[in-house]
């Protein structure tokens, strides 16, 4: 199993965080934030990957801090769950519709952070939730994770819908690039011979 725990402590927030990407999708998320614990569901249940975050931030301020801390500490967990990445997919893509939303989601787990992020998003907040602290996530995750993520919502009218499709394609994207593939056994899959 690959698993791995982290801990992230700051002056901000304390989130405590465990995956198992071998998983069935199985979770126990409380950030303090809904609308974040719905879309980190997502990535759990269409990722197969188990998922428990505790976290503890200064909500009474905005969510921008717990909402970048956690998506920090999502990467740093991937990172270290995947190790030296021998034998892994490597790229991962998925297309996912909800309603009249479609986003695309690829991920290269390349050894390189890179983010790129083309969602303009129908109204600025969901319920109480900023939406531009999406892609605040995504960025934290990313620079952790050391991964290229391209992100595009393709059309959408509703701005809940959108999130939703992005972040079921994300988990999809994610199990395909990390899924151990048998005729890569022993392989590193770059030329360079790291990742």
């Amino acid at each position: 199993m690959r698993i791995a725990q982290v801990t992230r402590n700051t002056n901000e927030t304390h989130v405590k965080l465990s995956i198992n990407i071998d998983g069935s999708g199985e979770k126990h998320i409380d950030t303090g934030i809904p609308f974040l614990d719905h879309m980190i569901d997502q990535v759990s249940r269409h990722g197969l990957i188990d998922i428990r975050i505790e976290s503890n931030g200064d909500l009474h301020i905005d969510d921008h801090h717990s909402v970048e801390d956690i998506g920090i500490t999502l990467g740093m967990a991937i990172k270290k769950a995947l190790g030296d990445k021998i034998g892994i997919s490597r790229y991962g893509e998925s297309y996912v519709p909800l309603d009249e939303s479609l986003s695309r989601v690829v991920i290269d787990c390349s050894g390189r952070p890179h983010l790129e992020y083309n969602v303009t998003f129908t109204r600025p907040y969901v319920g109480k939730f900023d939406i531009d602290l999406i892609r605040e996530f995504f960025q934290g995750l990313v620079n952790h994770a050391l991964i290229t993520l391209h992100i595009d919502n393709i059309r959408g009218g509703n701005s809940h819908h959108q999130c939703e499709s992005i972040f079921k394609a994300f988990g999809i994207a994610l199990r395909k690039a990390i899924n151990k593939d048998s005729r890569m056994s022993g392989i590193m899959p770059s030329t360079k011979g790291v990742l």
